[in-house]
């Protein structure tokens, strides 16, 4: 049985975890980047996401290739759908982290 006091505990970590995620795709949108900031990430190419997403995805064995995360791939395909669909970047962090959550809840 979960008493007030864990119950308090949960909801601070989960806000101290949340604020420091969210808040800055929040504070971006609304008030945007100097723009000295956003010519520095003009210059980030594609291959670095790429090249984030792919390691996020796959688990490394030593002696063979990489295996994929099948629920995280799932979650991959609808994510990228959305992010490209309603080019909201807030959005499609809670889209992929609310359905990586319930792919894992589901098996």
């Amino acid at each position: 049985m979960i008493n007030g006091y864990i119950l308090g505990v949960i909801i601070a970590c989960a806000l101290v975890t949340w604020i420091p995620r969210v808040l800055p795709f929040i504070l971006v949108k609304y008030k945007g980047l100097p723009p000295k900031v956003e010519r520095f990430l003009q210059y980030l190419p594609v291959s670095i996401i790429f090249a984030l997403i792919l390691s996020g995805i796959t688990r490394p064995q030593v002696g063979h290739l990489p295996a994929f995360k099948v629920l995280d791939l799932l979650a991959l395909l609808p994510t990228t759908y959305v992010a490209f669909r309603y080019r909201n970047l807030v959005g499609t962090v809670l889209f992929g982290v609310f359905l990586i959550a319930f792919l894992r809840f589901i098996f």
